[in-house]
């Protein structure tokens, strides 16, 4: 299927300092009538796929918007000269836009990517399976974990995959991750798939704060 992606770039006055929900909670506060930017309706949480996704990168902040969320930023992406995050406010100098059409779903051909951002792959529940594995057992249980997590992107995106998804993981590294307030590990690493997936699309747990966010090896 294709998707309407638009990826926002910022650049300011001075290097940001803070991570994505940092980033996230300055346009959840500042356009609080869009509830794509925040995922809350009312004061409920939205549980669907992210339509707009937060990425703090070592080039700079990143939001990326898809379908409704990139007319959400379109509507946006000017109305601020400067972000808060934290104690820190810095003044915007520079925004770059980039509005594209690009597929997502399954492909004839091996796709390779790695996780520019940590994935959080692991719950309370997998996590000690995944603990007391081998490493061909953590291998495969990632990979099966990668599969429900496109499946969930996916359903999300009123995508339906009608072929079977051939996917491998290769070598990981683990890292502790700061969410809300607790430390969780996240996965880095590369995979292999027949799938197209639009640059720095999120899979996995909290990608509106900038986790699992996805780059194709070229």
């Amino acid at each position: 299927m294709i998707l309407k992606i638009l990826r926002l770039t910022l650049h300011s006055d001075a290097p940001m300092r803070g991570d994505a929900a940092k980033l996230r909670g300055f346009f959840a506060t500042s356009f609080n009538e869009h509830a794509l930017l925040h995922q809350h309706v009312t004061n409920k949480l939205i549980y669907r796929y992210p339509l707009i996704q937060y990425k703090m990168l070592r080039e700079g902040p990143l939001i990326l918007g898809i379908n409704e969320g990139a007319e959400v930023l379109k509507e946006i992406y000017d109305k601020f000269d400067e972000i808060r995050l934290g104690e820190s406010t810095y003044s915007i100098m520079e925004r770059g836009v980039i509005l594209r059409c690009e597929e997502f779903g399954c492909s004839s051909t091996i796709h390779s990517y790695r996780f520019a951002t940590p994935w959080l792959a692991l719950n309370q529940k997998n996590y000690d399976k995944y603990r007391k594995a081998s490493r061909e057992e953590r291998r495969n249980l990632l990979r099966s974990i990668l599969v429900g997590n496109l499946l969930s992107a996916s359903k999300g995106l009123g995508y339906v995959a009608k072929e079977h998804i051939r996917l491998e993981v290769g070598g990981t590294t683990e890292e502790i991750c700061q969410l809300k307030d607790e430390k969780v590990t996240g996965i880095r690493g590369e995979f292999m798939a027949n799938f197209e997936i639009p640059e720095l699309l999120g899979l996995g747990k909290s990608v509106s704060r900038g986790f699992g966010a996805v780059t194709r090896l070229r």
